[in-house]
């Protein structure tokens, strides 16, 4: 049902009478196309409008502060017909004196037919100046964050109109500047509501094309993702040393996926950089937050960071102009950064959740995989690649069919959850498995190592 409404609305975007699409690759191309950015530019406008976006600005002035924006933000969701809520909490902290309330905007659009399994897409409402106390001077925080708020505004606008298998959220977060504060409350919150979270996608600075030093990039996006997973990462260490894993966590793999959806989309025009490490240079963003409660997380920004635009007074010296301001921005640039989160956001939310994969093979000419997975998946991917590899090199389809269980009648089957790779010896290479659903939408790849499945980790009861 869920591809006939899709092809049905890509196919009465031209007014020409063509098929169609029919591929998962065209259905996705067509899709981001709906992105629009003179919408986006538009937001970003109005959330500049609001003089400043500080945490510690005024929650009541019905036009300047962070209680405005929420509003705003709020209305937006909510026009949209998607279920809407503040999720909130009271804190304090070193760049927050005294108890003050945060609030993320949270917008959800369930899933058809796995509304447990989620994709999540954030970016920070919040905005600073130099000071990062001073919650009284203009901050127009326009490329930090207000592009990565308008780009999950308008995935919103774009996918609210289709219906997807699992669920997508929006969040649009708060606290950032002040301590990764709505961060940490949207991810204790998916814990609370026991969602298996499959990715959360954070934009924090997708404006800007052009540097603080003269140099351009519009067609690259760097993607942060940490390797060695952090949350369960003392239990798992000694296993890892033993078994390997410490290029493969969840979140190393979904970098992995957006790469291979760029390439696999061109008209975007948009390359992949994937930067192996949590985030910038001894900085961080809400997607740690994500981290730490055990979920999959990768943050998306800018090829070439302007600092002369982030966290500063609006002022001229010497010839230099500063402040992050909207006329800094680069807003086709912004567009290609929003298609790709859209085409990643409806493949994740149409594919089967990753399985959970484990390998054998020891002292064997030969590497046998074998995978759990109650996630109803039409058939399996199993891939792997050399040790020093970047990305997956090999595949093989996995769509035999197997009983369900010795006990039942043999006409009942499903995807066999096991393959036999004759001849490749285990110590030389990393294995992983994806999952594929009927029309063809392929999961993230788990990888076959410790901490690889997608879930937190549970810790190990102690002897």
């Amino acid at each position: 049902m869920k591809r006939a409404v899709l092809l049905l609305a890509l196919a009465s975007t031209s007014a020409a009478a063509v098929p169609p699409p029919t591929s998962v690759d065209e259905r996705l191309t067509g899709l981001t196309r709906f992105v629009d950015e003179a919408r986006m530019k538009a937001t970003v406008e109005k959330l500049v409008s609001f003089g400043t976006r500080h945490t510690l600005s005024s929650q009541t002035d019905p036009k300047r502060g962070i209680g405005a924006a929420w509003n705003y933000a709020e209305g937006e969701f909510r026009t949209l017909g998607l279920e809407t809520i503040r999720t909130c909490d009271t804190v304090t902290g070193k760049r927050i004196p005294t108890p003050t309330k945060v609030c993320n905007i949270v917008a959800i659009q369930r899933g058809t037919e796995r509304p447990n399994d989620m994709v999540i897409i954030t970016g920070h409402i919040d905005s600073r100046v130099s000071d990062p106390m001073d919650f009284t001077r203009d901050a127009p925080g326009a490329n930090d964050d207000g592009s990565g708020t308008a780009a999950t505004i308008e995935a919103a606008r774009v996918l609210s109109k289709f219906k997807f298998a699992g669920t997508i959220v929006y969040g649009v977060l708060s606290g950032e500047e002040q301590g990764l504060h709505g961060g940490k409350i949207l991810a204790d919150y998916a814990a609370a509501q026991r969602w298996n979270v499959i990715a959360n996608l954070n934009n924090d600075i997708i404006g800007n094309s052009c540097g603080s030093d003269g140099v351009c990039d519009d067609k690259t996006v760097r993607v942060f993702s940490e390797g060695l997973r952090w949350q369960g990462g003392d239990q798992i260490r000694a296993d890892v040393r033993s078994l390997g894993g410490e290029n493969d966590s969840p979140s190393r793999n979904i970098s992995r996926f957006l790469d291979r959806l760029a390439e696999r989309i061109p008209e975007i025009g948009l390359d992949v950089m994937q930067v192996w490490r949590n985030d910038r240079f001894g900085r961080g963003g809400d997607h740690t937050e994500f981290l730490n409660a055990g979920f999959p997380a990768v943050r998306l920004s800018v090829a070439v960071e302007n600092y002369d635009q982030q966290h500063q007074d609006l002022r001229t010296e010497k010839g230099v102009v500063y402040g992050d301001t909207v006329a800094a921005m680069d807003f086709p640039y912004l567009r290609k950064v929003t298609r790709l989160n859209v085409a990643a956001l409806a493949a994740i939310a149409s594919a089967p959740p990753p399985p959970e994969p484990t390998v054998e093979g020891g002292v064997s000419t030969d590497t046998t995989i074998n995978w759990s997975s109650a996630n109803m998946a039409d058939h399996f991917l199993v891939r792997w690649r050399r040790t020093d590899s970047a990305n997956w090199q090999y595949e093989k389809p996995v769509d035999e069919t197997c009983p369900i269980a010795t006990y039942h009648p043999s006409s009942l089957k499903e995807p066999c959850r096991k393959a036999v790779l004759l001849h490749i010896r285990v110590d030389d290479w990393v294995f992983g498995v994806s999952s594929v659903s009927a029309d063809g939408y392929e999961s993230p790849v788990a990888s076959a190592v410790p901490g690889g499945a997608y879930r937190p980790v549970v810790a190990k009861p102690k002897e």
